[in-house]
């Protein structure tokens, strides 16, 4: 019963005479009923508190599991019997699908609040609206008569310079638009960085890994709270604005969890119950991707593929549910007033020749190369960041960093303008109304058929877009290194697809060239005749940022469908799969892990990572503590020890459970208790419980020991007791071992041998037992 909050509501219906309390049972007086009054195990309904997990434990996935059962178990039952009960069950059987639409709804607001404030304050740096000074650039020159060619110069928006010195021409409004825009993007990334510091530590990063962790099992508490949500939401605006090389889309992921994790709370079903609180986490991701792309069927295979840990088929019809609502409220929102969830939507009509598939896999290359170089430097800067004083200076790092890149970025138009921004451009197919540089072919109009423009040559601005994109590639490359990582909220998707997009742009280029000025080549000759377009750029930009993606995340399959949905080039699947198979092949001959599993494995993180194999040959002796030479394992026994002693293990050891025996001699295994839960017991019998001294036995079994009637009464603590503890024997291989950790989402194990206790293996161990064979640091599991 949820509505009494101490849970004990249920009296035990033990009938005895109201004189003698027997030993183990405080006299109760609940009011005589048929002349014999109720009497009251203490433990018989969880204490508030037991059963609940310390921060920075892993959960027992198979006791959680559990209890829902026996919960769900209580409600069917009590259904047949009343009205009110019949409904509480169907409403308890439809708060699942209540809680998905809450959290599509909120992620959807939220993403939508992001996107347009994170528009609106980067075109802040450059210039301001005067017709209302919250209109983007793109907003404010909507209401303007001006021509289609200067679309981009409508009176109303004016730039700092022409605001202050009255004109935007010459080098002195050169150097103050230049010198606004640094001020405004360090006045934003310091803004952020102080927020994260000041209030919410834990909202900076991605925040996948961790996500990816505490869907595991792990609980880190405050990570998915309210303070770490509207701080995200807020610092995730200025870290965009500020021009850093960072995107929003891994933080929405984090930010639509925190929404999960706080609605959540609405329900008992899922406050009380840590497992199934995760399965709600595993579909808020999903939530989060699909507004990040407008990606909802990406969004859930995301989820599946890339973060989640436990993923049941009603947890894949929900998060399909909640990507669903949460596209539909992005879309009805309507971020970029171009009725599309994404700022890059892009149209291609031209088929793709099979030829294509040779420079298509040869960006697969790149992108493998490209992600294996960035997370081994990545991830080797952030090392340093923790081990030397870097990591003390973060408000430093994030200023010196965003100086560097202001100032880098603004003489180039490629890197000076919004990310996602770039991203579009390059996927965008010129055609004859573009103005954008990439665009300034020679134009030789006598072939013109509709609106498909031939294969043309190049131009002096197609020429000057390629030096300023292969600047702008280098700078890329080098700068998202050192972001990614800073303590402000940064995502790694949108600077991963920049450089992929740069490079498959630059690749298109040349073989469009290529096939204009040769079409007579082999290669050529049979689909590509002169005045023909049979070249699109455009797409090799698309598979390019594919690649890229793919080599960083290694994503395969959400990646494809991801790309797809985020472009509407559906007839592409064939080379985005070529890419990205390609990219990840090339990545993972060079490192195994993703960038993710890399950051999980630099914090140390407790994660047991579903993918690898355990290939080595050792066997549950070799891992299991005690070791040969270390003190014997601390046991409770059932029926023998007072609540002094068992206070005095307690307080003598850090373990988070102990065994417990029949006796110190025999030790023959009778279940396994949790240190939480003996403190929580203890502390309440003996607030609430008459007679308990420290002198009282603590007994375990269904009936008290015999003991003469002058001893102190008894403690009975049979209802913390798991009396199904994990057990296998010491010649158990450790690959079994393992494979029960992963499958079951086990915390411990214990270790027989003919049926008596001889050791424990938990969580750690196993990490550490790997971390050693992989010849590592086994110390630096321990999640620091």
């Amino acid at each position: 019963d949820n509505t009494n909050p101490l849970g004990l509501t249920h009296f035990l219906n033990v009938q005895f005479s109201p004189l003698t309390p027997p030993s183990g049972f405080s006299s109760y007086n609940g009011g005589e009923m048929n002349g014999t009054s109720k009497m009251m195990d203490f433990l018989e309904e969880p204490l508030p508190g037991v059963g609940t997990y310390e921060d920075f434990n892993t959960i027992d996935w198979v006791r959680e599991k559990s209890r829902d059962r026996d919960r769900h178990r209580e409600i069917t039952s009590r259904s047949k019997e009343s009205t009110w009960a019949l409904i509480h069950s169907v409403s308890d059987a439809f708060s699942g699908w209540l809680l998905m639409l809450f959290i599509g709804l909120l992620a959807g607001s939220l993403a939508g609040l992001i996107d347009i404030s994170a528009h609106w304050m980067t075109d802040l740096k450059e210039g301001v609206c005067l017709a209302g000074f919250w209109f983007n650039h793109e907003h404010c020159c909507w209401k303007s008569n001006t021509t289609f060619t200067d679309r981009d110069k409508c009176p109303e928006w004016k730039s700092w310079s022409q605001l202050i010195i009255g004109h935007g021409e010459g080098a002195f409004a050169y150097i103050l638009n230049y010198l606004m825009y640094v001020i405004w993007a360090l006045l934003f990334s310091l803004l952020a960085v102080l927020l994260v510091k000041g209030f919410a530590p834990y909202a900076c990063g991605s925040g996948i890994p961790e996500i990816k962790t505490i869907l595991s099992g792990f609980i880190i508490r405050g990570y998915l709270g309210k303070w770490t949500l509207i701080i995200k939401t807020i610092t995730l605006v200025l870290a965009v604005s500020s021009g850093l090389s960072l995107g929003k889309e891994g933080p929405l992921v984090h930010v639509a969890c925190c929404c999960g994790n706080i609605l959540c709370h609405l329900f008992t079903k899922y406050r009380k119950n840590e497992a199934k609180r995760r399965e709600v986490l595993s579909a808020a991701a999903a939530a989060g991707v699909s507004v990040a792309f407008g990606a909802p069927i990406g969004g859930v295979l995301f989820s599946l593929e890339e973060v989640s840990y436990y993923f049941p088929l009603k947890t894949l019809w929900r998060s399909f549910f909640a990507a669903l609502v949460a596209a539909f409220t992005l879309r009805s929102i309507n971020p970029f007033g171009n009725s599309r969830l994404v700022l890059f939507y892009v149209e291609f009509h031209m088929p793709w020749h099979l030829l294509e598939l040779v420079p298509f896999i040869l960006l697969g290359i790149f992108g493998g190369l490209w992600g294996a170089f960035f997370i081994r430097s990545n991830i080797a800067w952030c090392r340093r960041r923790k081990t030397t004083k870097l990591g003390k200076y973060p408000v430093l790092e994030v200023f010196v960093v965003t100086a560097i890149t202001a100032i880098l970025a603004f003489p180039n138009e490629y890197t000076r303008m919004s990310t996602s921004e770039l991203i579009s451009e390059l996927f965008n197919d010129c055609g004859i109304l573009d103005s954008s540089k990439l665009c300034e072919y020679v134009n030789d109009f006598n072939s013109t058929k509709g609106d498909d423009l031939p294969d043309r040559a190049a131009g002096p601005g197609v020429y000057t877009a390629m030096w300023q994109l292969a600047l702008a590639l280098i700078m890329k490359v080098f700068i998202t290194i050192f972001t990614f990582g800073m303590k402000v909220p940064s995502g790694l998707f949108i600077p991963s697809m920049a450089v992929g997009a740069i490079a498959g742009r630059l690749l298109g280029v040349a073989m469009e060239q290529l096939a204009f000025y040769h079409h007579d080549w082999v290669i050529f000759s049979g689909w590509c005749s002169q005045g023909a377009d049979c070249i699109t750029p455009g797409l090799y930009a698309m598979v390019g940022a594919a690649a890229c993606l793919g080599g960083v995340t290694r994503m395969t399959v959400s990646l494809v469908v991801i790309m797809f949905e985020l472009t509407g080039g559906l007839e592409y699947i064939v080379p985005l799969m070529a890419a990205a198979m390609t990219s990840k092949w090339m990545a993972d001959a060079i490192g195994r892990e993703g960038i993710y599993d890399a950051h999980i494995r630099l914090n140390g993180y407790p994660f047991l990572e579903a993918k690898e194999e355990f290939s080595h040959k050792t066997l549950a002796m070799d891992v299991m503590r005690p070791r040969r030479n270390d003190p014997p394992l601390t046991v409770i026994t059932q029926d023998s020890m007072t609540v002094e002693d068992v206070e005095t293990i307690i307080n003598e050891t850090t373990y988070s459970g102990y065994p417990v025996v029949v006796s110190r001699e025999s030790q023959r295994l009778v279940g396994f208790v949790l240190r939480r839960d003996l403190i929580i017991s203890i502390e309440n019998a003996r607030k609430k419980q008459d007679g308990i001294v420290s002198t009282s036995i603590i007994y375990f079994t269904d009936h008290s020991p015999p003991l003469p009637p002058s001893f102190p009464s008894m403690l009975k603590l049979r209802s913390i007791l798991d009396l199904s503890p994990f057990t296998v024997t010491d010649q158990t291989p450790m690959e079994i071992v393992v494979d029960i950790f992963r499958k079951l989402g086990l915390r411990q194990c214990l270790v027989t041998h003919n049926g008596k206790l001889l050791g424990i293996i938990t969580k750690k161990d196993v990490l550490k037992h790997i971390a050693q064979l992989a010849n590592q640091d086994p110390d630096s599991i321990l999640f620091n």
